[in-house]
C-alpha cells in the first residue's frame, strides 16, 4: 500500500443541543446511554462503546438540531424500541429493512432528540 492509513480509529463525536441538562437527561434515562462525566458548565460525555459521546451546548456560529445523525447499534432493534417507548421515546416509524446485504440485513428506526436530531437504532441482523 502506497499511503497507509494515518488514522485508524474514531474516539468521539460531538453533538450540539440547546440545553444540556434537558439533553443529559434524555440520553441517559430515556436512551439508556450511560454518562461518564460531566465538565461544566456544558459539557457531558457518553459511553458508547470505544467512542464517547460529546454533547455540548453550541458555541460561535453552530446551530443545535443542525447535527449529523446518530445511529446507535443495537443486538435486538424490536426490544430496545420497547425500552425506549416504555421510558417516553417517541419513534417516527417502525423498524424496517433497509438493506439486504450478502451476509446479513440492514434494520433501522428513527427518533429525536428534545431539539429535534435525527437518531436512529439499527440492527445487522445475521
Amino acid at each position: 500500500m502506497d499511503n497507509p492509513p494515518i488514522i485508524g480509529r474514531l474516539g468521539q463525536i460531538s453533538h450540539a443541543v440547546s440545553n444540556l441538562d434537558v439533553s443529559v437527561r434524555f440520553l441517559r434515562d430515556a436512551v439508556g446511554l450511560q454518562l461518564l462525566f460531566q465538565a461544566p458548565p456544558q459539557l457531558a460525555f457518553f459511553a458508547m462503546g470505544d467512542v464517547r459521546l460529546m454533547v455540548t451546548q453550541p458555541e460561535g456560529t453552530s446551530n443545535a438540531g443542525a447535527n449529523s445523525t446518530l445511529y446507535f447499534k443495537v443486538d435486538d432493534i424490536a426490544a430496545t424500541r420497547a425500552a425506549m417507548e416504555a421510558r417516553g421515546v417517541m419513534f417516527e416509524d417502525e423498524p424496517h429493512l433497509i438493506a439486504k446485504l450478502p451476509d446479513h440485513e440492514l434494520w433501522m428506526t428513527f427518533f429525536r432528540d428534545p431539539d429535534g436530531s435525527l437518531l436512529a437504532l439499527m440492527e445487522e441482523r445475521r
